[in-house]
């Protein structure tokens, strides 16, 4: 620095500006400090060496997190072309000494509010969009573009020029708008200044300060040390812990959370790392990625759309094409005027999967480093980009990472999603969504107080999670979801809680909700290897408790949302006992069906399903059937419950087709329905027909179309339904038979 210069070299910049990040260089190779400060937390002094480290490439983060409250935390991501980076790799290269100057996390994570945000009655302004305002344009991005990004290095003999006129006029808003509605600023600056202080006694004035443009004014100004000891007097403190996280792009993207708000992080990446031709380089990729997605986008749409953006920019006067100016040549020329090419540009090349690298060293908790030694082993690559992952359960590896991810999500690291999987819904299959998201390192430290490891701290969680559970299905839940993660040593405590539970349950509703996922638990358990035969005798006492309490239940005068309901546990409760394979409790259920079905003052929806159940089951003869049918649908019951009850016998349609004698019961019924009662049930029977899938429906209208004289054959005696014969076919029935026996792998005879 030369010594005629007057006062440190205050360079004010832009948060995430390429411009900017070449404009810092610039200035400190002209001027040569003799020590670099950066805004940021000064815990992360101790970890700024690791970004000279091999295994460090950006975007990446430094996060603090209040030690005994990790989930207390903030971020403060630097990408490749963050001033910030440039100077602090700018001063390691030449080993100059480099500081982080702002107000300590131990202070900003203490606070009780958001330190930076704005009083409840103050304006807070945004000092861009006032200058771009003041300049004439109408969009603040556009303005800081033509002003800063797109001047080259050498635009201007004087590297500091573009800072010196910056901090100006941030001067002049600074007196016109005072802190801009950031109350929290004026402590960190009087800490910065602090820091400063700290810096001219080491170095003099031979140093240089990367902070935000907004910032310049107040640290230029002439203060003293007691005010700004009184400032940071009494501050809260808690104690702090930092490390390095990778960042991505997308993340820089978001305004709101832990984003950065920088909306093309892609764009700006590239024009930080293209120092010719920026343009053609940006627009030669997007052809690439169109092509990639089979468009026939060749060079000459290449030089055209070249051609057009720096067009526009002349036409605009803006000095060279923005990303505005480009990304309309690219939708012109390109994309054929078309929107949807257009996203996935903008979204893989303005935007950008890119995700960034911590080394090693960086100091982590114990249980990122168990998580990160089990990515490694099961070769789970840690990805920004959402994809799929098809998991065999009859292969250990796949096992594995089921394991894993099931014990994530426990912890409550939503790493991935489970997801219906493509072309196969056996038990020995599973699909994941996987994205790797930043706050996800946060989850982690959070999670780091149940264990060193995933599979401890996922264990201690459940057991916690199974004590303070106070419904009976959170418990059964738990046990599923146990299992699935194959977490035995915590089933104890669970079936403790599900004991206990289940044992002060009264209501039937929800001993009906509990049981689908023990009975799911039992019978799939082991595709992991696990064992849950521990669940059994607590899901046949809900069982048991079920077949008892159910019949009162249902014929207590319920209303249409509580019948709608109970029919809903039914069904579930129907299914659970099929799994559990008990001796003897099918019976049992069955009996309770025929209860319901028959009984008076059940509502019709529930006595349509018991019937339905019964009849699938093999349980109740058609001519039965038919009768109940009967009873239901005569003209002694109210319009209401007879619908109700077509609603819970119904199902999807199918048996109608095939059973003429039930189709014609509904048929009579329902034109028989006086007037003003059909408006009534009109609702109820559009909902129960208007479920049914299109092919079902297009059937069942042709079939009440012909009429109840030619239901069965089209007037040919004999003849079957369109599609079936009027007799069963043996042979061809063996043959379905066997491969139905292929599918669901089970034995013949």
């Amino acid at each position: 620095m030369s010594p005629e210069a007057a006062g440190p070299l205050l360079l004010g910049v832009r948060h995430h500006g390429p411009g900017s990040a070449r404009a810092v260089r610039a200035a400190l190779d002209a001027a040569t400090p003799r020590a670099v400060l950066i805004e940021g937390p000064p815990e992360g002094d101790a970890l700024l060496a690791l970004a000279a480290e091999p295994g460090m490439r950006p975007p990446v983060a430094l996060l603090a997190h209040a030690a005994d409250d990790p989930g207390r935390a903030a971020f403060w991501p630097l990408a490749g072309f963050s001033p910030e980076w440039t100077a602090l790799r700018w001063a390691q290269e030449r080993d100059v000494p480099v500081r982080f100057i702002d107000l300590p996390a131990a202070h900003t994570l203490a606070a009780p509010r958001d330190p930076q945000a704005p009083a409840p009655d103050a304006v807070r302004i945004d000092p861009l969009a006032v200058l771009a305002e003041t300049a004439g344009y109408d969009d603040p991005e556009r303005w800081w573009e033509d002003v800063v990004e797109h001047r080259g290095s050498g635009a201007v003999r004087d590297p500091r020029a573009t800072f010196e006129a910056l901090g100006e006029a941030m001067g002049a808003l600074r007196e016109a708008y005072g802190d801009g509605g950031h109350p929290g600023d004026r402590v960190r600056e009087a800490h910065m200044r602090q820091r400063m202080r700290a810096a001219r006694k080491e170095f003099g004035d031979a140093y240089a300060v990367v902070c935000g443009a907004w910032h310049v004014p107040a640290l230029r100004a002439r203060t003293t040390a007691a005010a700004d000891r009184a400032l940071l007097t009494g501050l809260p403190k808690v104690k702090v812990e930092t490390t390095w996280v990778p960042w991505t792009h997308r993340r820089l993207a978001r305004a709101d959370g832990y984003g950065a708000g920088v909306t093309s992080p892609g764009w700006y990446a590239h024009l930080f790392e293209s120092r010719d031709r920026p343009l053609e380089r940006w627009l030669t990729r997007a052809a690439g990625l169109l092509r990639a997605e089979d468009r026939q986008v060749g060079p000459a749409h290449v030089i055209e759309a070249v051609r057009l953006a720096e067009t526009l920019a002349v036409v605009r006067g803006r000095p060279v094409a923005g990303l505005t100016e480009t990304l309309e040549a690219v939708r012109a020329v390109m994309c054929d005027g078309s929107d949807v090419p257009l996203a996935l540009i903008e979204d893989r090349l303005v935007v950008g999967d890119v995700l960034g690298e911590v080394p090693d060293a960086a100091p982590v908790v114990p249980l990122q480093r168990d998580l990160t030694r089990r990515q490694r082993a099961l070769r789970l690559k840690v990805e920004t980009q959402e994809r799929d992952l098809e998991l065999d359960l009859r292969k250990d590896t796949d096992t594995a990472k089921s394991l894993l991810l099931h014990r994530l999500r426990l912890l409550g690291i939503d790493w991935g999603t489970p997801t219906a999987s493509r072309g196969s819904t056996g038990t020995f299959r599973e699909t994941w969504r996987l994205r790797w998201e930043p706050e996800l390192s946060v989850r982690v430290a959070e999670a780091g107080i149940w264990g060193t490891t995933v599979v401890g701290a996922a264990t201690a969680k459940v057991g916690a999670d199974a004590v303070a559970a106070t419904e009976l299905g959170e418990v059964t839940t738990l046990a599923e979801r146990c299992l699935s993660a194959g977490l035995s040593e915590a089933l104890p405590a669970v079936l403790r809680a599900l004991a206990d539970r289940a044992a002060l349950a009264t209501d039937v509703a929800r001993l009906a909700e509990a049981l689908p996922a023990l009975a799911r638990s039992l019978r799939y358990g082991d595709v992991r290897g696990t064992d849950a035969t521990a669940l059994g005798k607590v899901a046949v006492g809900l069982a048991d408790r079920i077949c008892v309490a159910l019949p009162p239940a249902c014929a207590a005068g319920l209303d249409a949302d509580g019948a709608a309901e109970l029919r809903g546990h039914v069904d579930g409760v129907h299914g659970a006992i099929a799994l559990l394979e008990v001796d003897g409790l099918p019976e049992r259920w069955a009996t309770v069906l025929r209860t319901l079905a028959g009984r008076d003052g059940v509502p019709g929806t529930i006595r349509g399903r018991a019937t339905r159940l019964l009849l699938d089951d093999g349980r109740l003869p058609p001519e039965e059937t038919a009768r109940l049918m009967g009873l239901a649908l005569s003209p002694a019951t109210a319009p209401a419950d007879a619908a109700g009850w077509i609603e819970g016998f119904a199902g999807g349609g199918t048996l109608l087709i095939h059973d003429d004698r039930l189709l014609g019961l509904i048929d009579t019924w329902l034109v028989s329905v006086p007037e003003g009662a059909f408006i009534d049930v009109l609702p109820l029977l559009r909902r129960t027909f208007g479920a049914y899938e299109s092919g079902v429906k297009r059937t069942l209208g042709e079939l009440v179309r012909r009429g109840p004289g030619d239901r069965s054959g089209r007037g040919r005696a004999g003849s079957g339904p369109e599609g079936f014969a009027a007799e069963p076919d043996p042979i061809r029935a063996d043959a379905a038979a066997e491969l139905v026996r292929l599918i669901l792998a089970t034995p013949a005879g």
